[in-house]
């Protein structure tokens, strides 16, 4: 299983990578929305983790883009976001986010997320829900 992390803070991606690695899932990192979508194509990835604010391209155009192609528009993605307003959930559902996280997360609640979508990081049964 190999996961997209989108996320600008250093520490964080560093926290959310050695948990979901310890987790046996794959991580290619992005800190930007412009690198996200090209590794989202290049590298199509089960499940995308999306912080909205990042740099180049925010979360929300990184996702409608990834959404309006082809290649990219089944894979999972939930957002991670400080902004954990109600009209903000209404927006990253029209966007075509799968889920979304309100930042501050705990790591096993991300972890708990991902699996529902895509199945444990150690076995292959990638059908989750």
């Amino acid at each position: 299983q190999t996961l997209l992390l989108v996320e600008d803070n250093e520490d964080n991606r560093t926290i959310y990578c050695t948990v979901l690695r310890h987790h046996g899932y794959q991580v290619i990192e992005a800190q930007d929305g412009v690198r996200a979508v090209e590794l989202a194509r290049s590298e199509q990835p089960d499940l995308i983790l999306m912080d909205i604010s990042i740099p180049r391209m925010d979360g929300w155009e990184a996702t409608r883009i990834l959404r309006g192609d082809p290649r990219t528009q089944a894979i999972p993605i939930i957002a991670l976001t400080a902004h954990a307003l109600a009209d903000d959930r209404e927006r990253a559902t029209e966007v075509g986010f799968s889920s979304y996280l309100a930042k501050p997360i705990e790591p096993r609640l991300v972890v708990a997320e991902i699996r529902r979508w895509i199945g444990d990081g150690n076995q292959n049964t990638s059908l989750g829900n």
